[in-house]
């Protein structure tokens, strides 16, 4: 009989390559929905900000409670890697810990029952045993490690590391490699991904990647995701608006628009930079601009909140992340005067319902529109309804599309076809794909 494998991916897609990794290192198991089974449970935390904190301690608590005595439970990840010390002291739930630099080492961990947290964060290369999860024709390559930037509010540096890039050539490697086992649409992520290169001596490394994916034969569509502003430069937004493989997606995450906030959070730029910038992707035929904000960091005054939400209702984004400020140690804004939590839960409220607007107002732009999406499954909300992506959109942020006729047109999983979208069902788009 078979071992048994279980592992929760808790927060970032980035993370999630590095859990692929764990998997292609313990192939010998058998993936398991079921904890109360798995011989081994692997739980790969985020340690970003306190929600996430809280959501990993309580996953690994919940599980302790259902699984078997003779199962081992690991915890990896960001806050393992974090917390290292107080983690060990504090959770005798768990078996093994490690942290971010030992996901290629995983089977020998478990394999001798012992805890490591190697030196160096870990980075997938072409190399990497990885099993790809979620999609039969969707994949993330990670393009980089670490951050050279000195955000007030962010702490990854402090466990990640300073930029750390894969050459353009492994991950061209990589590419082919999946191309190879049926997989065509790619996102690449790093946590600045405009900065890549920049430390193997390359001041346009994205660029020239993006031009060696489009030699691929067998790559149908490919964006990248989370661009930093003092790095995004015009020739990178033409390249990618100017590609005939990578789609016109803009993930730029802005933090702000009041220049006394830009300034405080430590960000390298200004309001009309940040403005430049976004005003020059929407001229781009067909682009998709997202971004994500913070709310409630310290210095955050009633007039540059009221600034970033004017902002955020009238530049035309199609989608945006709204995140409370978390004030986290061993960062710049963690001994700033702090601005009071129900204070902040009002105004992350008060921009929520921003960005719920926001969204509405750019999908109704595609009603009567035919566009190219690709069938994920079965939708969630009516047994008759396929749940559908935009081709152009990122996988599973960016909302679902409900296709009507995919059943009764017997259409594949994994497969694109070209559908009208018909009506807006609350805040889901439905789209059918036969012709009128």
């Amino acid at each position: 009989m078979s071992k048994k494998l279980h592992l929760v991916s808790l927060g970032c897609t980035k993370n999630l390559v590095d859990s692929e990794v764990m998997l292609g290192r313990l192939a010998e198991y058998e993936i398991s929905d079921d904890v109360s089974s798995s011989d081994l449970i692997i739980v790969n935390t985020c340690g970003f900000i306190e929600a996430a904190k809280q959501e990993s301690i309580s996953t690994i608590l919940n599980i302790d409670q259902m699984r078997k005595d003779s199962s081992l439970l690991v915890m990896s990840g960001c806050l393992s890697e974090r917390y290292k010390k107080e983690l060990a002291a504090q959770m005798p739930e768990v078996d093994i810990f490690t942290g971010v630099g030992d996901y290629d080492r995983i089977d020998e961990l478990v394999r001798m029952k012992q805890s490591s947290f190697s030196p160096q964060v870990y980075l997938a290369n072409e190399k990497s045993k990885r099993v790809i999860t979620g999609s039969n024709y969707h994949a993330y390559i990670k393009i980089a490690e670490g951050c050279n930037q000195k955000c007030s509010f962010c702490a990854i540096p402090s466990f990640k590391g300073k930029l750390r890039s894969r050459s353009i050539e492994s991950i061209l490697l990589e590419v082919r490699s999946l191309v190879d086992k049926g997989f065509w649409d790619f996102s690449f992520i790093s946590q600045d991904s405009s900065s890549f290169a920049r430390d193997l001596g390359c001041s346009d490394g994205l660029v020239e990647l993006i031009e060696g994916v489009e030699l691929i034969e067998g790559v149908r569509s490919a964006r990248i995701l989370y661009l930093y502003p003092s790095t995004t430069t015009k020739r990178l937004i033409d390249t990618i608006s100017d590609s005939q493989v990578f789609q016109t997606y803009y993930d730029m995450p802005i933090q702000h628009i009041d220049n006394k906030m830009l300034k405080l959070m430590k960000r390298g730029f200004n309001e009309k930079m940040t403005k430049d910038l976004l005003e020059y992707m929407r001229t781009k035929p067909n682009s998709f601009v997202r971004t994500s904000i913070i709310v409630g960091h310290p210095g955050e005054d009633e007039a540059s909140f009221d600034r970033l939400c004017s902002f955020m209702q009238d530049f035309g984004f199609d989608r945006f992340n709204t995140f409370a400020y978390s004030n986290e140690e061993s960062t710049a804004a963690f001994h700033m005067p702090q601005i009071d939590n129900e204070l902040i839960s009002k105004r992350l409220q008060v921009v929520e319902q921003i960005s719920k607007s926001v969204t509405k107002r750019s999908l109704k732009k595609l009603l009567g529109r035919r566009i190219d999406l690709v069938i994920e499954g079965s939708s969630e909300e009516h047994e008759f309804l396929a749940s559908a992506r935009a081709l152009a959109w990122a996988k599973e942020i960016d909302s679902e599309i409900l296709v009507a006729d995919a059943n009764e047109l017997r259409a594949s999983v994994g497969d694109v076809y070209n559908a009208k979208i018909k009506e807006l069902a609350g805040e889901q788009l439905v789209a059918y794909i036969k012709e009128d």
